[in-house]
């Protein structure tokens, strides 16, 4: 009798920003501490409903080509001292990254973010994931996904969607981020969710459907 091959861990991936922590606080904060070190003027308010992309991409909105990366540089040294303790855990979040780890899954955070000020944030808030990965955005965290063998991935953005479809991975999207519910299905999203408070719901629908099947 030959035997079965062993079953592989689930291993679900979520974004950061907008999916797992509400960032508009300590981004717009930080923003404005940036603006008053260097006199340029930001619009923070207007910053933080564009949160996804890479940070440059929004400096490029008020800083020549050639400061830009000196700009990043210091904004996110400016970060932690301004951003991580205004920052709150998404409505759900905790028990989401739970529901992935009580299944005897993996929870990875894969976000555009600088990863140690992604770290900071989960460990303020005591989101406790199996692996974080930075500096990846759109189809580029479909590096991270497959590395970790992720089967989904959860996110906001309609570059979260992309990255998990680039991964071949189930894409999970909460429309709490500046991407509506159609804007999230027109990209692709295989699921919509209302917030990551029904996610442990459907994890267990999923979970239960794919070994019935």
């Amino acid at each position: 009798m030959v035997p079965e091959p062993p079953t592989r861990p689930l291993t679900v991936g979520f974004d950061l920003d907008m999916t797992l922590i509400d960032s508009r606080p300590g981004i717009r904060a930080a923003y404005r501490a940036l603006s008053a070190e260097t006199g340029v003027w930001i619009d923070a308010d207007l910053a933080v409903t564009r949160l996804g992309p890479p940070l440059e991409q929004e400096l490029a909105h008020w800083f020549p080509d050639e400061r830009i990366l000196e700009m990043g540089d210091r904004y996110r040294e400016l970060y932690p001292a301004y951003a991580i303790a205004p920052t709150p855990a998404m409505p759900g979040a905790r028990e989401a990254v739970a529901a992935v780890q009580a299944l005897g899954g993996r929870a990875i955070v894969v976000t555009a973010k600088h990863e140690p000020n992604a770290k900071m944030h989960l460990a303020h808030l005591g989101i406790e994931p199996d692996e974080v990965v930075g500096w990846l955005w759109a189809e580029a965290k479909a590096e991270a996904l497959r590395e970790h063998d992720a089967r989904v991935y959860v996110g906001d953005h309609v570059g979260d969607v992309r990255g998990a479809r680039t991964a071949g991975a189930l894409s999970v999207a909460v429309p709490t981020g500046p991407c509506d519910e159609r804007e999230l299905r027109e990209a692709g999203a295989d699921v919509v969710l209302p917030d990551l408070a029904a996610f442990p719901a459907w994890l267990a629908g999923h979970t239960g459907a794919a070994a019935a099947g």
